[in-house]
């Protein structure tokens, strides 16, 4: 069996158990084991053909963090509205304790509800929510 035949095999493997699992890394494994492949069809020794493999599979790893790095934003998942569908949403808090905080019911449970850094506890009234923290409502004036 040619030495190339084995790297698509090996290939060919990797893609299979990544549909099994959903382990992206395995089809960035097959990136390497194809450019293994390639460089045997080239006529490259088995040195030139696990050269090629590592540093194509590896580059093409370290490609996907830098990329998946750069579309993470430096907003946490706890202010996101894509993960967490209750940032935007508002509540009415009635009153305000001294220490900044508020105790309110939403949602059919009872939370601690804290200002924003940067905004003044009001009157009674409807506020925002920013993020969640735990059991925490961030929130801040409605319409600012």
């Amino acid at each position: 069996m040619a030495e190339s035949t084995v790297w698509w095999l090996l290939a060919g493997g990797a893609v299979a158990l990544e549909l099994l699992t959903g382990t992206f890394f395995l089809l960035m494994l097959a990136v390497g084991l194809a450019a293994g492949a390639i460089a045997a069809h080239l006529g490259a020794g088995l040195a030139g053909q696990f050269l090629a493999a590592a540093l194509a599979g590896g580059g093409a790893i370290v490609l996907w963090q830098r990329w998946r790095q750069t579309r993470i934003t430096a907003t946490s998942s706890r202010a996101n509205r894509d993960v967490n569908l209750d940032i935007g949403q508002t509540v009415h808090v009635p009153q305000w304790e001294p220490d900044g905080t508020a105790r309110i019911r939403y949602r059919g449970a009872d939370w601690t509800v804290q200002l924003q850094t940067g905004h003044l506890p009001q009157s009674p009234g409807r506020y925002q929510i920013v993020a969640v923290e735990g059991n925490r409502l961030l929130v801040r004036p409605s319409g600012q």
